[in-house]
C-alpha cells in the first residue's frame, strides 16, 4: 500500500500546478486584474458621483448576479423537460428496481473518512445498508479516531483490527463491509488510502453526517454505466440543521440555497464547465482518481481541486472526460445550525476555492479548455471578489441612508425592487424546476421560497459574505485550523435513514 500510496504522491505532483507553480498568462492577469481595477474604481464613484452612480459597486454587483440567474435559467430550462434517460432512472427508482439492463457491468465501492464519528456511523451504515442497490464494498476510513470508533465497529459490526494502515478482513455480518485504520491526517490522506485498497470500479464518498436516500446508489451507479467518459458525478444534497429556532432559520435558508446551487450545477454540466462536486456525496471512476495522485492533502477543498486535475488531464490527453449532477442521486447532510458554525464553514470553503483559484489561474480565459476556461473559470474570477462588492454595497447603501443621501437611496431602492422581484422569480421557478428533476418536494414550499426571496439580500446573503470575508484573511495568512464541527441535524433525530417523500 505504501508504494501505492507513493505512486499517487508522484501522479499528483505531476498534474498539480501547485507543485510547478505555471507563469500566470496574460488573459488570466486580465481577468483577475479588471475584476479588481473595476472594485476600485466603482467604489471611488461613491465619493465624487451623485445619484445612483454613487452606488456604482452595488449596480454590478446586482447586474453581475442578474446575469448568472439569466446564464441559469437559460441552460437549466431543460430541467422542465426532463432528459429521458434521466426519466428513466427516476421511475426504476420509484419501482425499486435498477434502471440499466447493464446493472452488474460495473462494481461499486463506498467509502465513508470518519474522524470521530462514532455517534453518526450506525446511522450513515443503516442508510447504506438499506440501499436498492447495495455497494459491492464499503469501507471505514478511520482518520486517527480516539472516540468509540474502534469499539463501535469490533462489537456491533463484527470487525476485526486490522491494524494501523491495514485494511480489515470483511465483517461476519455485514460482508461487504471493512475497515481502514490510518493515522490523523485528514480527510484527503484517508480517501487516498481507500482508493489504494479498494479495488471496485467506481467509488463513492460520503461523509459519516451524509444520509442517503435509498435509490441514490443505483441512480449513482447508472449513470457511471450509461456514460463511459463519466469520471465524477455528485448527488443532490438536503441540509439538516437541528431543532432550535436559529437552527431551523439556517435550514430554511441554506434549503433554497442548495436549491438553487444544484439547480446552478445542471446549468453548468450542460455547458460543459461543471467543476463544483459535493464530497459529502460524490463518485469517482477510480482508475481516473489514481491516474493524477488521488485527493490533495494539501487543499482545504479537496473535492473541487480535483476536479480541476480531472478537467486538466482530460484535454492534455485528449480523453473528453465529463462532470455530472445527477438528481436522481439524493441525499441528506448535518448542516450548520449556528451562526459561529455557518461562518466557519464558509470561511474553509471560500479560502479553499481561492486556493484553488491561484493553483490553475493559467487555465482561467484559457480557450484550450473550452467553455470551462473560456467562461466558468471567468465567473470564478468574479466570484473570488463577488462578497467585496456585496459587503461594500450594503455598507455604502447604510451610510447614504445614515447620511439622509435620499437622491442616492431613492433611485437604488428602485433596483433594490427591481432585484427582489427577478430573485423571487427565480425562486420560485428553481423550486419547481427541482421538484420535477429529483420528486423531492419536502421542504420546497413555493409560499417559504417567496419569503427566501425577500428576506435573503439583508440577512442570509450578508452573513454568506462575512464568511467569505472571513476566508480572504485565512488564505492570505495561510491558516489551516477551522475548529470542530458540532453535528446538531441528523443526529437529533430529525431525519430518518433516508429521505422522505411526499409524492
Amino acid at each position: 500500500m505504501s508504494v501505492t500510496t507513493t505512486r499517487l504522491d508522484a501522479a499528483r505532483e505531476l498534474h498539480s500546478p501547485r507543485f510547478t507553480l505555471p507563469a500566470t498568462p496574460l488573459a488570466s492577469w486580465l481577468v483577475h486584474g479588471t475584476v479588481a481595477v473595476l472594485w476600485c474604481l466603482l467604489f471611488a464613484q461613491a465619493f465624487v458621483l451623485k445619484g445612483v452612480f454613487a452606488w456604482g459597486t452595488g449596480v454590478a454587483y446586482v447586474a453581475y448576479d442578474t446575469v448568472l440567474l439569466a446564464f441559469v435559467f437559460w441552460k437549466a430550462w431543460r430541467l422542465m423537460r426532463p432528459d429521458p434517460e434521466d426519466a428513466a432512472t427516476s421511475l426504476a427508482r420509484a419501482d425499486g428496481q435498477f434502471a440499466s439492463t447493464k446493472a452488474t457491468a460495473l462494481t461499486m465501492g463506498v467509502v465513508v473518512a470518519a474522524h470521530n464519528e462514532a455517534a453518526a456511523l450506525p446511522v450513515t451504515l443503516q442508510a447504506l445498508m438499506s440501499q436498492q442497490r447495495v455497494p459491492d464494498l464499503i469501507v471505514i476510513a478511520d482518520d486517527g479516531s480516539r472516540d468509540d470508533t474502534a469499539a463501535l465497529l469490533v462489537e456491533h459490526y463484527g470487525l476485526t483490527d486490522p491494524g494501523e494502515g491495514a485494511l480489515s478482513a470483511p465483517s461476519r455480518t455485514y460482508p461487504n463491509l471493512r475497515w481502514l485504520r490510518v493515522p490523523h491526517g485528514g480527510k484527503a490522506r484517508a480517501l487516498n488510502a481507500a482508493l489504494v485498497g479498494v479495488d471496485t470500479d467506481i467509488v463513492m464518498t460520503v461523509d459519516a453526517d451524509t444520509l442517503l436516500d435509498a435509490g441514490a446508489c443505483a441512480a449513482m451507479h447508472d449513470a457511471f454505466v450509461r456514460r463511459s467518459n463519466l469520471v465524477a458525478a455528485t448527488g443532490v444534497l438536503t441540509p439538516v440543521c437541528g431543532h432550535s429556532v436559529g437552527a431551523r432559520v439556517l435550514q430554511f435558508f441554506q434549503t433554497y440555497e442548495y436549491i438553487r446551487n444544484f439547480i446552478s450545477r445542471f446549468a453548468w454540466m450542460r455547458a460543459d464547465g461543471l467543476l463544483l462536486i459535493s464530497g459529502a456525496f460524490a463518485c469517482f471512476r477510480r482508475e481516473a482518481v489514481l491516474a493524477v495522485g488521488g485527493f490533495d492533502p494539501a487543499c482545504l477543498v479537496e473535492d473541487y481541486e480535483l476536479i480541476h486535475r480531472l478537467r486538466r488531464y482530460s484535454v492534455t490527453h485528449g480523453l473528453g472526460w465529463d462532470v455530472r449532477v445527477i438528481g436522481g442521486a439524493q441525499a441528506v447532510t448535518d448542516a450548520p445550525g449556528t451562526l459561529a458554525s455557518f461562518l466557519r464553514q464558509r470561511r474553509r470553503w471560500f479560502a479553499g476555492f481561492l486556493q484553488t483559484q491561484y493553483w490553475y489561474r493559467d487555465m482561467v480565459g484559457n480557450g484550450r479548455y473550452g467553455n470551462l476556461g473560456r467562461l466558468m473559470l471567468p465567473v470564478k474570477a468574479f466570484d473570488t471578489l463577488q462578497p467585496i462588492y456585496g459587503l461594500t454595497a450594503f455598507a455604502l447603501l447604510v451610510t447614504f441612508v445614515c447620511e439622509g443621501h435620499y437622491g442616492v437611496v431613492l433611485p437604488v431602492s428602485g433596483i433594490i425592487l427591481g432585484k427582489i422581484v427577478i430573485d423571487l422569480g427565480f425562486h420560485l421557478w428553481s423550486v419547481h424546476a427541482y421538484r420535477r428533476w429529483t420528486g423531492h418536494r419536502t421542504g420546497t414550499s413555493l409560499g417559504l421560497a417567496f419569503a427566501a426571496a425577500v428576506l435573503e439580500p439583508f440577512s442570509f446573503q450578508l452573513m454568506r459574505h462575512a464568511g467569505a470575508a472571513l476566508g480572504w484573511g485565512h488564505f492570505l495568512t495561510g491558516r489551516q485550523h477551522w475548529g470542530v464541527q458540532v453535528r446538531r441535524g441528523i443526529l437529533s433525530g430529525e431525519r430518518g435513514a433516508s429521505v422522505p417523500r411526499d409524492g
